[in-house]
């Protein structure tokens, strides 16, 4: 009888040492999380990372870097087909197979090297974008389902990237709908189920790195009322209605090229996007910095291009110079064009995410000649 009674007491001590193990373990995660948690805040046109402006006190040719939020447009980092019969054209030329999982873990293992030149942001989508760099032929790439709901496997996916950049002090401008993916919900109320369960999801996972872009290029052909120029400043208002913990998401959202943004937007959004893709005088880039800031209804507040496919990063004038000369931050959009390798673009699927073609390159040396790249 007391040998059985010795036995349980060392079975109770053992229970008792693995649950303060598993106390200890569980503390140290969450102080790991608390460490390197990076908050992105917004004062006046400048933006701020953990309350300090980005890129403090550096200067380029004589004009203010501190504020911007230099960005590059990556929005396939979790891209997945749900189409049979389009998912096969994406696969990798050394498997012969498409693999979400590996196009998510190869993004992750290149940021640490965009961020060293200086890419303090970048564009990730729950809907993609072209997987070609321009147009739809029926692939289904979406984290949020018809009814509004979200994807798990996406969601993981997303959550990877999403530490990572928590970790090194990135921030992510997650867009929730492209206009060749949102007509696939099935009504108003989907899209708002959707907006809804994307932002409580990033309040479960204490993310204060994410700032929200409601749609891509809100002025093009999208189904649903409430995601056309007229309505969109309705769900930027309801983001901006959800708070938790002290804190709310930023959001706006972006108008296709040469378009400046509209009065409803303007006089509600945290920040404004603007795209530079089909321009074709440079000097129109600060052009559209200045009639941004002249639309009713606008105060200081930051104005950012996430999207322009122009590059010439080796001459003296180019959009990414002419937008920093104009106290606007710039966003690189690169796709793979026809006849171009894997190595070419960060739009085209499936993506090689590191720095290895001459138009990166461009972009990367240029970028850390302008901000001083980061440690």
């Amino acid at each position: 009888m007391k040998g059985k009674i010795m036995k349980q007491v060392s079975q109770i001590k053992l229970i008792a040492c693995l649950m303060t193990v598993a106390l200890v373990w569980g503390c140290s995660q969450t102080q790991t999380k608390e460490k390197y948690q990076t908050t992105v805040s917004i004062q006046g046109e400048k933006f701020l990372i953990n309350n300090v402006p980005t890129y403090k006190e550096r200067r380029w040719e004589g004009y203010p870097i501190e504020g911007l939020l230099m960005n590059a447009r990556m929005v396939q980092g979790i891209f997945d087909d749900l189409n049979p019969e389009t998912a096969g054209r994406w696969k990798y030329e050394d498997t012969q197979t498409w693999d979400a999982d590996r196009n998510t873990d190869e993004f992750v293992k290149a940021m640490d090297s965009w961020y060293a030149h200086g890419l303090l942001a970048f564009t990730i989508n729950m809907q993609g974008g072209s997987p070609l760099g321009y147009g739809n032929k029926g692939w289904i790439n979406s984290a949020i389902d018809p009814k509004g709901q979200l994807r798990p496997e996406y969601m993981t996916r997303l959550e990877r990237i999403l530490d990572k950049a928590n970790e090194i002090g990135m921030v992510a401008i997650l867009g929730l709908f492209y206009n060749d993916q949102e007509d696939l919900l099935e009504d108003e109320a989907a899209v708002l189920r959707g907006v809804d369960n994307t932002i409580d999801w990033l309040f479960a996972h204490n993310y204060r790195n994410v700032i929200i872009e409601i749609n891509n290029e809100c002025n093009l052909k999208y189904r649903h009322k409430i995601l056309q120029p007229n309505r969109v400043h309705e769900v930027i208002e309801r983001i901006q209605s959800k708070e938790k913990n002290g804190h709310r998401y930023l959001a706006g959202t972006s108008y296709s090229g040469r378009q400046i943004p509209r009065e409803n937007v303007v006089g509600v959004a945290d920040f404004l996007l603007i795209h530079g893709n089909g321009v074709k005088d440079p000097a129109m880039i600060p052009e559209m910095v200045r009639k941004t800031k002249a639309v009713k209804g606008y105060a200081p507040k930051p104005i950012l291009f996430n999207e322009d496919d122009h590059f010439d990063f080796d001459k003296p004038v180019n959009h990414l110079v002419l937008a920093v000369k104009a106290y606007a931050s710039w966003g690189y959009f690169d796709y793979r064009k026809k006849g171009e390798g894997y190595e070419n673009g960060f739009q085209s699927v499936p993506v090689d995410w590191k720095i290895s073609s001459p138009r990166k390159k461009g972009f990367f040396g240029k970028l850390k000649e302008i901000t001083g790249g980061l440690d």
